[in-house]
């Protein structure tokens, strides 16, 4: 596992799981169904959990939603399901969670937005009421700042301060000041109302790659709270996921951050559980967790005018992504594997030695066989119509044999 010196938090114990720094970053998601439709929240519930969703985040924003979570929750924790349930509250979280004892209780964690809780934290007794129920029930709080809901309460009272300034300094670095004033100041006062450090979590999201990096960097810096990292508003497809890995991934390398979540725009079709899909291949990609068989192959190139490769790979990720919640049961270990499908004698055979185990694939002019690499060396060549079949039954074997 990648080494890293991670900033040393208190450790913070949401259900069953425990954040910080001496603890695996965690992996959380979020559904986007009405919570109030409990069939359809159940279900997309339970495909982030099964992806390996490890704190599940739900809109909870009228008495429907409400009574939509207790009878999930229910339903979850009847069946032996114990992953963490996260309420999400805005504007009226104070009068949800009061009316609804029994959501205040089931709720493992709640999340709160000092900028929507209608005013500042220490004039508005919102924000201690969310608190005190948080205190009387011994959750956690996740404490979560947002640019796009600032408190205009604190960021007009900067701007104000900054244009009687000598020397000012730009909207940007107010708005950087802002959002961490806001954080802070809002953990501050829920630990003058009793909450303990071990239920506090902090977050502070901004929609931009490097004022992400920035405002979390400084944070960091000014206090030791346990961090939930986020590009808010990261996108769809290819930009949300390049947005959010390049924010997090410069942030973790730092030991920044203790649990994450990558919010992308769901495309038609595609799983809601896409997002942790990424997280787990971000965390690593970086060598800091692993949670499945890492499957390198080439780009191709004019060597490789066949696209048997390409589509032996897609295969092979297919098969490893089935299997593994068998392997993991059957095989502790098996997520840190390595193997190579590799197009062409070029970097095949090299690739294919590094890995676990590996297949170098005739490109274009070559001989048409593909030698099979196990641990460093050449075990076997495999030829014709049922290369993939072949390959399958070897890498089934190895795994067996190794993690047995």
């Amino acid at each position: 596992m990648h080494k890293i010196i991670r900033r040393k938090t208190p450790s913070v114990v949401v259900g069953g799981l425990l954040l910080g720094s001496d603890h695996p970053v965690a992996v959380q998601s979020m559904t986007d169904t009405p919570t109030a439709d409990v069939d359809a929240t159940l279900a997309q519930t339970l495909l982030l959990i099964e992806a390996g969703s490890e704190m599940v985040r739900w809109t909870i924003n009228d008495d429907a939603a409400a009574l939509g979570a207790i009878k999930i929750i229910g339903h979850l924790r009847s069946n032996g399901i114990a992953t963490p349930v996260i309420g999400d509250f805005h504007f009226n979280g104070h009068v949800i969670l009061a009316k609804h004892p029994q959501l205040a209780e089931l709720l493992d964690k709640y999340r709160i937005n000092p900028g929507n809780v209608s005013g500042a934290a220490r004039t508005d007794d919102n924000f201690s009421r969310i608190i005190g129920i948080a205190v009387k029930n011994s959750k956690a709080v996740r404490i979560g700042v947002n640019w796009g809901s600032l408190d205009r309460e604190i960021l007009s009272t900067m701007m104000d301060s900054n244009q009687r300034a000598s020397d000012p300094k730009s909207l940007k670095q107010i708005m950087y000041d802002a959002v961490i004033q806001s954080a802070l100041d809002s953990a501050a006062y829920a630990l003058e109302l009793g909450l303990p450090r071990s239920k506090l979590v902090l977050s502070a999201k901004l929609s931009v790659v490097q004022d992400t990096i920035e405002v979390y960097r400084r944070l960091s810096r000014e206090c030791d709270y346990v961090l939930h990292l986020g590009l808010t508003e990261a996108g769809g497809g290819v930009k949300g996921i390049t947005s959010s890995a390049a924010a997090l991934g410069v942030l973790l390398e730092q030991g920044i951050g203790d649990t994450i979540r990558v919010s992308l725009t769901p495309e038609p079709g595609a799983p809601r559980s896409r997002e942790v899909e990424v997280c787990q291949e971000l965390l690593q990609s970086l060598g800091f967790r692993y949670f499945i068989p890492s499957i390198a192959s080439c780009p191709g190139c004019g060597r490789t005018k066949s696209v048997y490769f390409q589509a032996l790979a897609q295969d092979i990720q297919k098969h490893v992504s089935s299997r593994m919640t068998q392997w993991r049961k059957a095989y502790p270990g098996v997520e840190k594997l390595k193997i190579a499908v590799m197009g062409c004698v070029v970097n095949g055979p090299g690739e294919s030695r590094h890995a676990d185990i590996g297949i170098s694939l005739p490109g274009a002019f070559e001989d048409p066989v593909a030698p099979v690499y196990i641990d460093g060396e050449k075990k076997t060549v495999l030829k014709g119509d049922r290369i993939k079949e072949e390959f399958i039954e070897i890498l089934e074997k190895y795994v067996s044999d190794k993690y047995k």
